[in-house]
């Protein structure tokens, strides 16, 4: 389709551009442009800024150029910047999504304008889309459930959920409860409080834990959506120089939970291997550009009556014992990680 073409299909006036741009190239007449909104309460945690760069690079070296947008207000902010975008002669665009359900109109309309849409790691809900690419987050939770039965199997948890606008939590809701349900059966673990977030925030986790943690402090296992939930839960326990006596699980492998795992006081984390996530998105990404197919791994429901095309890599459980894998991939060096263990 051409530029011309697809403004033309887009209603209303051009977009004004947003305060917050990133343009990982200035793009070139004939190359591809791949438009990559990304939620910025998200971009925060540490993962998210690898996401980008690799992607980034990976199209570049493709033949694409990247038009990175950060929306600071939550979803209306980063419908904004999609129509910005869109705007911008985009020839495809991947999103991290905000709100999984309330972004769903304005993906619509940029597919109604002939322009592709991928999901990158949290699935759109309730419209067809071109591709979704991520993790197994059920897997995740499966993950969490395999490490607390090994360390904790029987006590009391408390599980403090991920976003409740994110889809990516409730698949790691269902995975953990398949794993530690049949537990929860026999009496042997008592889930004695689980809470949900409305995002993925340290500050949030540290206010909805310390309440809790003022009622009662007993807990064998604290599960943790994230890593910087799991941060917020360390970060309480140790005011209470309680650190290392509850089991903390959570997902990332930030490089502060990496060092909290080999000092003692997170039992792991899950590692993505976002290298090799970004690359495949973004070879996607031209390849439906270019009206190029790639095989899926398989096909999911989002409740559109559509089967996504979905592009699903495993994720990894990371323990002080395997931290070598974390090290070897180049995610965090080895000073980096034992830089506060005496040895």
């Amino acid at each position: 389709m051409s530029c011309t073409a697809k403004q033309e299909r887009m209603s209303g006036p051009a977009s004004p551009a947003p305060s917050r741009t990133i343009t990982g190239a200035v793009p070139e007449k004939g190359r591809i442009t791949i438009g990559f909104s990304v939620a910025t309460d998200t971009f925060i945690i540490e993962r998210w800024n690898k996401d980008v760069k690799v992607f980034s690079g990976a199209a570049q070296e493709l033949g694409g150029d990247v038009i990175v947008q950060l929306s600071a207000g939550g979803t209306r902010e980063q419908i904004a910047q999609i129509n910005y975008m869109v705007n911008q002669n985009i020839d495809i665009l991947v999103v991290i999504a905000h709100d999984t359900e309330l972004i769903a109109g304005a993906v619509k309309q940029v597919r109604d304008a002939g322009i592709p849409v991928i999901a990158y790691d949290r699935l759109i809900m309730g419209i067809p889309l071109d591709a979704y690419i991520s993790f197994d987050s059920r897997e995740v939770g499966r993950q969490f459930g395999r490490a607390l039965g090994g360390a904790v199997p029987r006590g009391k948890y408390l599980i403090v959920n991920g976003s409740v606008h994110d889809t990516n939590s409730f698949q790691i809701s269902a995975g953990l409860h398949e794993i530690i349900d049949p537990l929860i059966s026999t009496g042997m673990v008592q889930i004695e409080r689980e809470i949900w977030l409305e995002e993925w925030s340290f500050d949030e986790a540290l206010e909805k834990i310390s309440g809790i943690l003022e009622e009662t402090t007993a807990f064998d296992a604290i599960v943790c959506g994230n890593d910087a939930i799991a941060q917020a839960a360390i970060q309480l326990l140790s005011e209470r120089r309680m650190a290392g006596e509850i089991v903390v699980v959570g997902q990332d492998a930030e490089l502060i939970s990496c060092q909290y795992i080999v000092e003692g006081l997170q039992l792991m984390t899950v590692y993505k291997p976002i290298g090799k996530l970004a690359v495949r998105a973004a070879e996607l990404a031209m390849a439906i550009a270019e009206k190029r197919t790639l095989p899926h791994d398989m096909l999911l429901d989002n409740g559109s009556g559509a089967q996504i095309p979905s592009y699903i890599e495993a994720p990894i459980a990371v323990f002080k014992k395997n931290m070598d894998v974390i090290i070897r991939d180049g995610f965090h060096s080895y000073e980096d990680i034992y830089r506060n263990v005496l040895f």
